[in-house]
């Protein structure tokens, strides 16, 4: 079939003759029944129409919104112009999963936030034209760049997740042998068991470690370094070390009350919900209750939602800064809403109460207002006083973010620099205090987006080439 005419209209000005047209989404009444993703796929003349509306900046900001700096003109040039192999080559040249990225960054902060379009139109939909032109590859057998012939190196990769596998996967492309370590029984880190799927399918995770496996990436699982295998065996087995543990210590709940039956964090809540195989986590059962979550960021979003799938009888955020505030992620906020969440700005819980049993009943909170700009600019919230209050409430799901996890207990990954946060230290290559090993992701910047994690994992096989090129000349 051949591909439908090109448009008629002068290219500089489609963006104001074309409005913005994002993909379906499946109503709300109907996707909480079950964790399916929400959004659809283009089709072939929606996504080169809105491919039209780009008018081919110069000097695109959208590029430099990217923490990937991806090549967002060019691959959506040629999808307007209905070559999609083509977009997704180029789209695969600076992302190492990019039909991953495209589900889940926040692109109304980043490339589409970016958008010169902004102000005088809707920006371009960059986000979902990426998924369209890779889903498009996937399904045509297009997957692969070429790798080099092997070099004889091995290196080795600790954690599974999106800063793991793009280090892994660069690396494999410079021909190196790369395995990787992975503490659980599944790979994927928190793409696979963090992050719903509801927004991230987890059979598009599994096809993207498939496509690793299929370049030669080995995987080692249920192995933890620093307690099965030691950092010092690793160096002797391999040439370099990529460490992408994450950050995955919840930061805790420090009021009244909070030792009440009824509190969990949200990871081990998201968990037992994201992957199919036995857990050794006490199970937290939603299913007609009063669930508030207790947060503003996506995984505040993410326990929302789930809770809502899981048949809670409501979901409330409670979230001390107001919605502009807020950083979790406009799009996701505004599903929550949709699918039934409830929220609380301004509001932050000072205790929580407990009925005769020990379990909690409902959660005493205080109104905020908004003073002056914190450090990082952020306008400082302050309690207003007399505005006490009570939700009624059976669970508390804690979504206040994460830290990096303290290594194991006399383990020889001491010798590797943390922060004060116990984030690992890393230099320009993102190599460590310790020769040879390296890190990226959350585990050295703190939790932060997948994209960033991809870049570090990028930017760490870099510095893993320059140091073993520098090391065989010297």
């Amino acid at each position: 079939m051949e591909p439908p005419q090109s448009p008629q209209w002068k290219p500089k000005h489609a963006w104001a003759a074309i409005e913005r047209t994002g993909p379906q989404k499946r109503a709300a009444e109907k996707r909480v029944t079950d964790f399916h993703e929400i959004y659809s796929l283009y089709d072939e003349a929606t996504v080169r129409e809105q491919a039209s509306r780009c008018i081919q900046c110069p000097e695109a900001s959208c590029v430099t919104g990217c923490p990937l700096t991806n090549r967002i003109p060019e691959w959506i040039a040629l999808a307007a112009e209905g070559k999609f192999l083509a977009a997704a080559e180029i789209s695969r040249s600076t992302s190492n999963m990019p039909e991953i990225c495209s589900r889940v960054c926040p692109q109304e902060r980043l490339c589409e936030g970016a958008c010169i379009l902004n102000g005088r139109s809707e920006p371009i939909c960059i986000g979902a034209i990426e998924k369209f032109i890779n889903e498009y590859a996937l399904a045509h057998g297009a997957t692969q760049s070429p790798s080099a012939p092997p070099n004889g190196l091995r290196a080795a990769i600790i954690g599974s997740g999106p800063g793991g596998m793009a280090c892994a996967d660069e690396l494999a492309k410079l021909g190196y042998a790369v395995t990787v370590f992975e503490s659980q029984s599944l790979p994927g880190g928190l793409l696979m068991n963090g992050i719903p799927a509801f927004k991230l399918e987890k059979s598009v995770v599994d096809r993207r470690i498939n496509l690793l496996r299929q370049r030669g990436v080995a995987f080692r699982l249920g192995t933890t370094v620093g307690k099965d295998v030691s950092l010092q065996e690793l160096l002797s087995e391999f040439k370099a070390v990529f460490l992408g543990v994450g950050a995955q210590k919840p930061k805790l709940l420090d009021i009244p009350g909070a030792e009440a039956r009824g509190v969990f964090q949200s990871l081990p809540f998201l968990i037992q919900y994201n992957v199919s195989v036995p857990l050794e986590i006490e199970p937290i059962p939603v299913n007609g209750k009063r669930v508030v979550v207790l947060g503003g960021g996506d995984t505040a979003m993410d326990c929302l939602r789930t809770a809502l799938r899981c048949g809670a009888l409501e979901a409330t955020c409670v979230y001390r800064r107001d919605l502009a505030n807020m950083p979790g992620s406009r799009k996701e906020y505004a599903n929550a809403v949709e699918e039934g969440a409830r929220f609380l700005f301004l509001t932050n819980p000072i205790a929580l109460e407990s009925d005769a049993s020990g379990c909690v009943a409902s959660v005493r909170c205080v109104k905020m207002e908004l003073g002056e700009p914190d450090a990082g600019g952020r306008r400082k919230p302050r309690p207003v006083k007399g505005s006490d209050f009570s939700i009624a409430a059976d669970v508390i799901l804690v979504a206040y973010g994460f830290d990096p996890v303290p290594f194991p207990a006399g383990s020889d990954l001491s010798k590797v620099a943390v922060n004060e946060w116990g984030a690992i230290e890393v230099d320009g290559n993102q190599m460590t205090s310790v020769p040879g090993v390296f890190a990226g992701g959350d585990a050295s910047r703190g939790p932060s987006l997948v994209v960033h994690a991809v870049r570090d994992g990028r930017k760490a096989a870099q510095g893993i080439q320059r140091f073993l090129s520098a090391s065989k000349a010297a």
